[in-house]
Parts: C-alpha cells; sequence; structure tokens
C-alpha cells in the first residue's frame, strides 16, 4: 500500500457536491486546517471516485477494511491514530477523505498543489485498486434548489459559491411563503421590465420564472438582488456578512 506523509488538510463536513470541497487556492486564514502525520494512497476507477467526491453514500467495505486504522493526524504534538482515513485519486481529481468512525465521506479535502505533484507521482504506474460497491439506486442522487447541480455552480469562486446558494436559500424559503404578493414584487426587483405581466401571473408562474431567470451564472445583479432579498433576515443576513469579508490566504 502507498502512503503519504506530513499532508496538509482543510476539511470540508458533510460536503455532498465536491464543488463545495474547496480548491487550495481558495482556502481562507479562518478555516481548519489539520496536519496528516500518515495516510493511505489509493487509486480507484473514475467512477468509484466520482461516487466519493460527489455523494454521501456507503463506502466499499472492502476499501474500509483495507485502510482501517492506517492513518494518523498529528495535533498539538500528539499522533493521533484514525479509523477511517484516505486519500484517493483516480489519475485525475485527488480527494482526501475521513468518515470520523462512520462508513461514509464525512470530510472531505483538496490538497495542496505540491502534494497533489506527488500523488500523480506516485501512482503513475500503479493498478487501479478494485473495491466492489453498489450504488443505492433508492438513494440515486437528485440536485434541487438546495444541493444545485455542478453546471450551475461551475467556474464560480468560493465566495460567488456561497452567496448563490444563500441566494437559494431565500428563494426556498420565499416559496414556502406561498404569498403571491411578497413573490411577484420579488419578481418585479429582479425583472421590473416586465411589471404588468407579473400582476397577472399566479404565484407559481411568477416563482418558476424568478427561479429560471436566477439560477444560471452570477452577477453583481445577482448580487444586489441577494443582498436585498435576505434584508431583515438575521440567519441569512448572517451568512451574507461572513462572505463580504472572509479572511483569505
Amino acid at each position: 500500500m502507498l502512503y503519504l506523509h506530513d499532508v496538509w488538510v482543510n476539511w470540508f463536513e458533510g460536503e455532498e457536491n465536491g464543488y463545495n470541497v474547496c480548491h487550495f487556492h481558495e482556502w481562507r486564514k479562518d478555516d481548519s486546517v489539520e496536519l496528516l502525520d500518515q495516510v493511505p494512497l489509493l487509486k480507484v476507477e473514475s467512477v468509484l471516485f466520482n461516487y466519493i467526491e460527489n455523494d454521501l453514500q456507503e463506502l466499499p467495505q472492502s476499501l474500509l477494511e483495507e485502510i482501517f486504522q492506517k492513518s494518523y493526524i498529528r495535533k498539538n504534538h500528539e499522533r493521533i491514530q484514525l479509523d477511517y482515513c484516505f486519500v484517493v485519486t483516480d489519475g485525475l481529481g485527488i480527494l482526501a477523505v475521513d468518515t470520523i468512525g462512520y462508513n461514509i465521506p464525512i470530510r472531505k479535502s483538496r490538497l495542496i498543489p505540491r502534494q497533489e505533484q506527488l500523488v500523480y507521482d506516485m501512482i503513475e504506474n500503479s493498478d487501479y485498486a478494485d473495491y466492489p460497491f453498489t450504488k443505492n439506486v433508492k438513494m440515486e442522487k437528485e440536485y434541487h434548489i438546495l444541493s444545485p447541480s455542478p453546471e450551475i455552480m461551475n467556474g464560480l469562486t468560493r465566495k460567488e459559491r456561497q452567496l448563490k446558494q444563500l441566494l437559494f436559500m431565500a428563494l426556498d424559503q420565499l416559496k414556502s411563503t406561498c404569498n403571491v404578493a411578497e413573490v411577484r414584487y420579488w419578481y418585479t426587483e429582479w425583472n421590473p421590465v416586465h411589471y404588468r405581466e407579473i400582476q397577472e401571473m399566479s404565484f407559481d408562474e411568477v416563482w418558476v420564472q424568478l427561479f429560471e431567470e436566477t439560477r444560471h451564472g452570477w452577477s453583481l445583479k445577482h448580487q444586489h438582488f441577494c443582498e436585498h432579498l435576505v434584508k431583515g433576515q438575521p440567519f441569512f443576513e448572517k451568512l451574507w456578512e461572513l462572505e463580504q469579508h472572509p479572511k483569505v490566504n
């Protein structure tokens, strides 16, 4: 088995979408970065890598058995053993995973560029490991407003992704109100040109149109709209403020 040593990780917990596991250039000073003293390195087929990267389903039992208690994290000069922690690659993407004792990939991290290059060098002539797994068809992944598809998030910065997800959370809450006057007001804010037509539309028609017009891309128009939409809602306002002054590297 291959091993990496002295691996810096920045855990993103409970992320089912790989686009939210930020690459090194998007790490921030207030992220919780840790040092893995030792961690197994696995080379797997892309179908398994994508399953681990973009879902929170059970990992193959054979994989878990192979890497059991073979990782150590260094904290305050202590070397602490981890039950199920590993770095996985398909030769293209690279991901560190820690299940925190469970059988699903709870915590995920990217690696720093120097260690990514080391991974590519180490696995260049290695065979793909075979870990049979059956994807639960009943739990087939479905993207929705609170878990947007990668195509909606591709090309955005960390801040833009966070604000876009905040916008979607606010829109989802707006939908739950079933208040036709309110949703018409917000769609008019977004698209004032169609004011007259909006007044004749039903609640569902307005909300769907608003979502369809805001779901693609990110712009200053999106940002201003999001800021106005979350105003007066303490939880959303807090999330908004956190993204306005991130402690970047």
